[in-house]
């Protein structure tokens, strides 16, 4: 910017100290020579004028009278006439000089103003373009509530209807297994009536567990002693799929929440885990101090998230297996937001997926 305002100055200077020069230089009798140089002045003046504005205009003009003026009581006094001429030539720069910056600082004073028209429309577009994704969020934020809400109304009655029934199945089919123990095929029809049973009560139950109220009380948390109770209860069906445990417990403090709302909801991930690795793998949890959150890291050794949308595995009924309810992670994320926290899934390296979890070490209390 600078620079070509130096390049501007020098040639308007370097044009005035040339065509000035050709006037001293030039004798009287050429006054032919005399009038191109005189009306060559007009091309500093009027560039003066374009570059600078009224001040650009005036300036140039005034030095250029200034400079031409001797030239004519010098050389062209004693020549009757011709200085009149010459002076009203002088008043003519002035003119065009104030004339030309005029012009030329109206149009740059309208260039500025629609080039800030131009940068305020530009930033109300990107606050327009911001608002626009809050409210698509937000939009989404409402639907999802929506569907909680309606699967709470859903959930209260479907618990008060199934539940009783269920537990009258499971009393009659157990009291069915003693009497026809001797029955074998009898034995397994009773089996399979019993599995489905528990099936359908825990599908039940993960609807209760959606519509209940995940407010959390002011206790004291030991987050990785609600990981190894957790262990305990996945370790059978982990061992019968060969899959292997791994915690990695960091030095990290107590938080403030529901210790068996957290055991429920690293259940359901760690259970997650186990069921995407049929043919065997590895379930890595970690807990760490990441700033002034608590960090906590269930990695597997599964399939992956397969180019499905990690957030869309959070929307309640959203499952990827036939006997799948879609309803464990997004109780998950019910309970981990409840305490304030956050909960992501990422794909892992080489292969797998990682669920991240951040809960505020302080105030995690929502």
């Amino acid at each position: 910017m600078q620079t070509g305002r130096k390049r501007r100055i020098i040639t308007i200077l370097l044009l005035t100290a040339g065509i000035t020069t050709l006037h001293y230089s030039t004798t009287v009798h050429a006054d032919h020579y005399h009038d191109i140089y005189r009306r060559l002045y007009y091309i500093p003046i009027v560039l003066g004028g374009l570059w600078y504005g009224l001040r650009g205009g005036i300036a140039t003009a005034v030095g250029v009278s200034l400079l031409y003026a001797p030239h004519v009581l010098l050389q062209w006094g004693h020549h009757v006439g011709v200085p009149l001429e010459q002076y009203l030539e002088m008043i003519l720069y002035n003119v065009i000089g104030c004339l030309t910056g005029f012009l030329s600082g109206k149009e740059q004073h309208q260039r500025r103003k629609y080039q800030e028209t131009a940068r305020d429309l530009e930033e109300s577009y990107a606050k327009l373009h911001q608002q626009t994704d809050l409210l698509l969020k937000t939009e989404e934020r409402i639907q999802s509530a929506a569907r909680l809400a309606t699967l709470g109304e859903l959930s209260a009655g479907l618990a008060h209807e199934i539940r009783n029934p269920l537990a009258s199945i499971r009393l009659v089919s157990d009291n069915l297994r003693d009497i026809m123990e001797e029955c074998k095929d009898g034995g397994e029809y009773l089996d399979i009536l019993r599995k489905e049973v528990d099936r359908l009560n825990q599908v039940v139950e993960q609807y209760l567990s959606m519509a209940r109220s995940q407010r959390t009380r002011h206790k004291d948390v030991d987050v990785n002693q609600a990981i190894r109770d957790m262990l305990l209860l996945v370790r059978q069906p982990a061992q019968k799929q060969q899959v292997s445990l791994e915690f990695d417990a960091g030095e990290i403090p107590l938080i403030e929440g529901e210790q068996v709302q957290l055991q429920q909801a690293f259940l359901n991930l760690a259970l997650n885990a186990i069921q995407a690795m049929p043919d065997g793998g590895a379930l890595q949890i970690v807990t760490a101090i990441d700033q002034s959150c608590l960090l906590i890291t269930f990695t597997d050794t599964g399939p992956g998230l397969q180019e499905i949308d990690p957030e869309q595995i959070f929307t309640p009924f959203y499952t990827t297996r036939e006997k799948g309810t879609g309803l464990g992670l997004a109780i998950t994320r019910r309970i981990i937001e409840s305490h304030s926290g956050t909960i992501h899934a990422l794909a892992a390296e080489p292969a797998g997926t990682t669920f991240s979890i951040q809960i505020p070490c302080e105030d995690n209390l929502s």
